[in-house]
């Protein structure tokens, strides 16, 4: 299994958050036309949270982490409705686990995306360079989603 490292992470912000309004639309673009079900997936949850805060930080991670995976060399095949049917239940059931125990040995087994697990758990937990940070929810949130984004990409790595 190929691991996406950190610094493949900090390449994917440095481009991510450097792109003028129009590169971020492209970006956007060519990862969406590349995982189409697996954006409306993480999107939907926005819908599903009721959150509408949730809509641009989805948007924004899904193309940060496509960007690392990238950079990494680590390609995918394409996440189907399948991908995601069989997903959801040992998914949610490990998040049951982890959230009892707060181990987080718990997520990496399951995901076995050390570092970007560890990179999601400081970006919700940190406040931005401007002194902001997210409300407990939009962070549980973002985290529950972002970490089902990951899984899923790496579960479709081609070998």
């Amino acid at each position: 299994m190929k691991h996406i490292s950190l610094n493949s992470v900090e390449k994917a912000i440095d481009k991510v958050d450097n792109l003028n309004e129009d590169g971020l639309e492209k970006i956007a673009e060519t990862y969406a036309l590349a995982q189409p079900i697996l954006l409306g997936y993480v999107m939907s949850a926005a819908q599903e949270y009721g959150n509408e805060k949730l809509e641009g930080l989805l948007i924004y991670y899904f193309c940060l982490m496509s960007e690392a995976f990238a950079v990494e060399q680590a390609f995918m095949e394409q996440v189907t409705e399948t991908t995601i049917e069989e997903f959801e239940e040992p998914f949610f059931e490990m998040l049951d686990q982890y959230f009892e125990s707060d181990d987080e040995q718990v997520l990496n087994d399951f995901i076995d995306q050390p570092e970007l697990i560890r990179f999601m758990m400081i970006e919700v937990s940190t406040k931005d360079e401007d002194g902001t940070a997210l409300d407990d929810e939009t962070a549980t949130q973002l985290f529950i989603v972002t970490s089902a984004m990951i899984a899923l990409m790496t579960k479709v790595l081609k070998k």
